[in-house]
């Protein structure tokens, strides 16, 4: 259960606004080696220079997976709040309304966890927090509690989400014409790697804020600092992106498809040829909204800059090289809104 005083109310209100219905481009995965792929690897590499978000289908993970997994979580968040805190003996993190140390807030409570090649430990923390390598992630894991039925569905999940997440990062750098093939998804493929699950609970707005005719924000707004994240929701609204523009539309909700951003490593990555795009979540009066979001990022030791290959004919480098342990750390101190890229320019 959320609970926020009434300044705090204040603090997350937002006018209720109706946005246009944001234009997603849909990608498939499935497509078959040739023509088909190659149609598919433009389209991405297009909708991540024109939006930064798009969506695919074809993606090979199993609805029955998602459909226990969401019922799973959606059976946790309806704990009382007491065994919620205590983990119900689930060996998870739980968080609510506090979203980092920032001080933002929001209409809101999660899991978060920080998967490794163990399985899934538990992370207390917003994604931007410094979180540990991979081997002291795994010795964790050996000493936390036994598995339970969550956390089994969470990890199955999980995997399943990153084998996704690899073969997109694939299909876009062959859109992107570098190489080798795994030139990006191996940042995520590591043992190494800095990858999360996050399931995100926004309950219906309290009372009040209805009759004031106002919207609630859950997550504010703000971009991805990992290299991908890979989302879906239970079908409801909510989500919204920010145009180049600075105009934001909603994003309409598919019971079949992952919704893909490109984060800010991405867009170190590629020099600036792909943004990370800003969104948000705004909560709707009608129904819950839970949400999984798979974030995939580097091993803390590797070093993020341009490609070489995306330098183009000047070689100018938008972005100076530094580790993603650097830049975790840098994010951390900062709101959710704050560029934090910025402190990484040439």
């Amino acid at each position: 259960m959320v609970v926020l005083a009434k300044a705090e109310l204040e603090q997350i209100a937002l006018p209720a606004a109706a946005p246009p219905t944001a234009d997603i481009r849909a990608v498939d995965l499935s497509a078959a080696p040739g023509a088909g792929r190659a149609a598919a690897a433009r389209a991405l590499v297009a909708a991540c220079e024109e939006q930064g978000f798009f969506k695919v289908t074809g993606h090979g993970v199993p609805q029955e997976l998602v459909r226990a997994v969401e019922a799973a979580a959606a059976g946790f968040f309806a704990l009382p709040q007491a065994e919620k805190e205590g983990g119900a003996g689930e060996p998870v993190g739980y968080g609510c309304k506090q979203i980092g140390d920032g001080g933002d807030l929001g209409w809101i409570e999660y899991l978060l966890l920080c998967l490794t090649s163990a399985g899934t430990v538990p992370a207390a923390s917003f994604p931007f927090s410094t979180l540990p390598c991979a081997a002291a992630a795994a010795a964790a894991a050996s000493l936390s509690e036994p598995s339970s039925p969550l956390r089994e569905l969470l990890e199955e999940y999980a995997a399943a989400v990153r084998r996704m997440a690899c073969g997109v990062l694939e299909l876009m750098a062959e859109g992107l014409g570098i190489e080798p093939a795994d030139a990006l998804s191996r940042l995520v493929a590591d043992a190494e790697s800095d990858n999360m699950l996050r399931v995100n609970h926004y309950p219906p707005a309290p009372r009040p804020e209805q009759q004031a005719g106002r919207l609630l924000t859950g997550f504010g707004e703000h971009t991805d600092p990992q290299i991908i994240s890979v989302l879906r929701s239970n079908g409801t609204t909510g989500l919204e992106i920010a145009g180049r523009d600075g105009a934001w539309s909603s994003v309409p909700p598919d019971a079949d498809s992952f919704f893909i951003n490109v984060g800010d490593a991405l867009q170190v990555l590629t020099n600036g040829r792909f943004r990370s795009v800003k969104h948000r979540v705004v909560v709707s009066s009608e129904r819950s909204r839970v949400s999984m979001i798979f974030f995939g990022g580097p091993p803390p030791a590797d070093k993020l800059a341009p490609l070489p290959q995306l330098l183009g004919d000047g070689g100018r480098s938008r972005y100076r090289e530094f580790t993603w342990k650097e830049y975790k750390s840098s994010s951390h101190k900062g709101r959710l809104v704050d560029n934090r890229l910025c402190h990484f320019e040439n």
